[in-house]
């Protein structure tokens, strides 16, 4: 493979030689309830990859992700338990594709590479085959950058994952691409966007069966606490309800000045005239029209199964719209586009490398208004949370969708040493709680200064010995 990116910059090769995965089992303080789908405990992977350079020089790494059931692959005919199987699954045919690898590559052709492999075995289902090859490709890279002593952001900004060559798509120049990589800038803080799902309380009289463990269930608590000023409206499809429930939490949103909302329909429209109808009800609703006037997107309104085959035609002239569970590869939102679609998400479950590429696109084309956002709730403290935010300080984003902290209460399952070196390396990033560090977020911001340290994103590693190895 040509090592020549861009310019006169030149990635490393390495080698993966070694892939350990476990789970920590994880159970949410509060049930969040997305689409059709309510969930109460999860497991969460943890992954542990040594890499070798070509020098002989090896290294570990780690990355961690909730296998969260019922949004990879929505398919009523599958359970929970199976939907978890195949995230574990993809996992475990990642990890022997990418031992397979005979010759070193930089760390994006590694991805990539791994990422093509593990879904031409596992075909039907993209996104869940794409989870095992998002963990790899994120440890990987915390390897490397363990071996050479730099940050997640020198290892972008230097181009030295190797974003170039080819395995990259045709439509990015590899000059452009070093040229944008170099330009990023990551922030010291980033706005927390509090998503609130179909079953949380929006008043405090609305909490039922209380949890009483000092932290927020209510919306009206959750400001009170974190001071957020972004939030994220889950959808039911269901127009009355929705209804009902938008003046509900336009009410309590009230007394927050300057506040901005996106909208997440969750596949649950089955239709664009649905949609419009529910659109409609909100513009003639004057106790609506200030939540109206905050709407900054509407996200993944329709199933996966038509969003492709569903041009949102007026309603992307009222609003600007944008895929999630749709974009499922390479030229996803390409296809998005035609249909009026201006957004797409950034995860970190679905390849840091993609969510790069996405920027690049973005940023050397000639198409105005499209714009990347940030959506993930589920991001865990340590490890999970932390990569993740950091790719979406690089990429730029100025808000992000940060709400594991609100449904599961800390770094659940780990031991207190593996707590306390966590809390020590990131002192900006947490705070203390009854039973270890939690998410501070102040003003609605989350500080995140100390995610410039060695590795990607982590001071500190897991304790994978306290682990339950991944069945």
């Amino acid at each position: 493979m040509d090592r020549s990116i861009g310019g006169s910059v030149t990635a490393p090769r390495i080698k993966i030689i070694e892939i350990d995965a476990f789970e920590r089992d994880i159970s949410l303080r509060l049930p969040f309830r997305f689409g059709a789908a309510t969930l109460e405990k999860a497991p969460q992977a943890f992954l542990r990859v040594r890499v070798k350079d070509e020098e002989g020089r090896t290294a570990i790494g780690a990355a961690a992700e909730l296998m969260v059931p019922k949004w990879f692959d929505k398919n009523p005919a599958l359970t929970p338990a199976q939907n978890v199987d195949q995230l574990r699954g993809s996992i475990r045919v990642a990890a022997a594709a990418s031992l397979e690898a005979s010759a070193p590559a930089t760390l994006f052709a590694a991805a990539r590479l791994n990422e093509m492999e593990t879904v031409r075995r596992l075909p039907g289902n993209p996104l869940a085959a794409g989870f095992g090859p998002s963990l790899i490709a994120r440890a990987a890279l915390d390897a490397y950058c363990r071996l050479a002593g730099i940050s997640f952001f020198e290892a972008v900004r230097g181009n030295l994952i190797g974003i170039g060559g080819p395995m990259l798509p045709g439509d990015i120049g590899a000059d452009a691409a070093s040229a944008v990589l170099a330009d990023l800038r990551p922030a010291g803080a980033i706005s927390a966007r509090h998503t609130i799902g179909l079953l949380d309380p929006i008043s405090d009289g609305d909490i039922v069966r209380p949890v009483n463990d000092g932290l927020p269930e209510s919306l009206e608590a959750v400001i009170r606490r974190y001071g957020n000023r972004w939030f994220k409206i889950k959808l039911s499809g269901a127009i009355e309800a929705d209804i009902d429930r938008l003046l509900r939490i336009a009410a309590v949103l009230e007394s927050v000045p300057d506040y901005r909302v996106t909208v997440d329909g969750n596949e649950q429209f089955g239709s664009a005239e649905q949609l419009a109808a529910l659109l409609a009800r909100i513009e003639e609703m004057p106790r609506l029209a200030r939540l109206r006037a905050a709407i900054a997107f509407v996200e993944q309104p329709f199933s996966r199964a038509i969003t492709m085959e569903t041009p949102l035609g007026d309603l992307a002239a009222q609003l600007p719209f944008l895929i999630d569970e749709s974009d499922d590869g390479d030229e996803a939102f390409a296809r998005a586009r035609a249909l009026g679609y201006t957004g797409v998400s950034s995860k970190t479950c679905k390849g840091i490398y993609r969510s790069l590429m996405k920027a690049i696109r973005i940023k050397t084309g000639t198409v105005p208004g499209l714009f990347l956002s940030g959506e993930d709730l589920t991001c865990q403290a340590g490890l999970a949370v932390q990569q993740d935010l950091a790719l979406v300080s690089l990429l730029g984003l100025s808000h992000v969708e940060r709400n594991g902290h609100h449904y599961v209460a800390g770094m659940q399952g780990a031991p207190q040493a593996e707590k306390a070196r966590f809390a020590a390396a990131h002192p900006d990033l947490y705070e203390q709680g009854a039973e270890g560090p939690l998410l501070s977020i102040r003003d609605g911001r989350i500080a995140i200064g100390s995610l410039g340290a060695v590795g990607y994103a982590s001071g500190a590693l897991p304790d994978f010995e306290a682990m339950t190895p991944l069945p």
